[in-house]
This record gives C-alpha cells, sequence and structure tokens, in this order.
C-alpha cells in the first residue's frame, strides 16, 4: 500500500512555497498536476490510498486530472491529548499514527514533504512490518528517482 498526500509530491509548490501557496487559486495549482503523474503511480505494484487534507476531494480534483480511479481514503480522527502532546514531544507528523493503524501490520509506503527522521523512527519501533517513509521535496514534487525508489522497495516486498 503507498499513501499519498497530495500538497508537494504531486502539487509541488515551485521555488518560493509561501509565495506559490499565497499567490495561486484552487484551480491554478491543479493546472500544475502532469497527468503522467497517474499512469506512474498506477504502474507501482501497489494499492493507490489518498493521505491528504484533501480527504475525499482528491477524487473529485486530484484522480480524474492525473487518471486515477477513486482511491481509499484515509479519514484523519481528532488524536487524544495524550497522543497530541506525545507527537509534539517526539516531533511527530501529525499523520504517522493514523497511517500505522491504517496500515494494520501491513507492509507499506508513505510519500509526504513532512516526514522526518523522527516519524521513521517512531514507525521502525511501533509497526511491525516493513514500511518505506519516502520525503519528497515540496518545492519539486515527486521526480523520476522517487518513482524509481518506490518502484524498487515495492518490488522487494
Amino acid at each position: 500500500m503507498l499513501f499519498l498526500d497530495v500538497d508537494g509530491p504531486l502539487l509541488p509548490f515551485g521555488e518560493d512555497p509561501q509565495r506559490a501557496a499565497r499567490g495561486t487559486t484552487p484551480d491554478s495549482r491543479l493546472a500544475r498536476l502532469a497527468f503522467e503523474v497517474g499512469s506512474r503511480l498506477a504502474a507501482l505494484p501497489c494499492e493507490l490510498v489518498w493521505a491528504t487534507t484533501w480527504e475525499e476531494e482528491a477524487n473529485a480534483e486530484i484522480a480524474p486530472r492525473i487518471g486515477l480511479p477513486r482511491l481509499p481514503v484515509v479519514r484523519w480522527p481528532e488524536p487524544p491529548d495524550r497522543h497530541e502532546r506525545e507527537d509534539r514531544w517526539y516531533g511527530l507528523c501529525w499523520k504517522t499514527r493514523t497511517l500505522v493503524n491504517w496500515a494494520g501490520g501491513h507492509p507499506f509506503a508513505w510519500v509526504d514533504d513532512e516526514i522526518t527522521d523522527a516519524d521513521r523512527e517512531w514507525v521502525s519501533t511501533h509497526h511491525g512490518c516493513q514500511a518505506l517513509l519516502h520525503r519528497v521535496e515540496s518545492y519539486r514534487g515527486l521526480t523520476d528517482e522517487d518513482f524509481a525508489a518506490l518502484d524498487r522497495w515495492f518490488r522487494t516486498l
């Protein structure tokens, strides 16, 4: 399973992320989507899952523009106060615990621009299976090298 973030990996922010985010409308950001990304994602030997704040909007706005079918969507529950405090303490991305729970002990890869070493360490300690947390540079999005790394990882499972 491959958990996909949208902002950053699929919709790169360009050279100046703050300026790009402020100076664009949702439609102009969507115009940056490359149709070929969908076919490259679909060619990976895995199930694709949206792991984005776009939630169902990813199926309505992103999937058709890049030629993907409707995908499962991770829902983001409100974290218990204890987890929220722990996550801040350890420096975890707010998505990490939910994605490990969603994976349910199965191998997964996660593509996001917010992944840190703290997330990798937490997943290796709390997830009983293989996981690849692949950080993508938000200013450039998924590259040929990213697709090659994902393909290699999934083929070794």
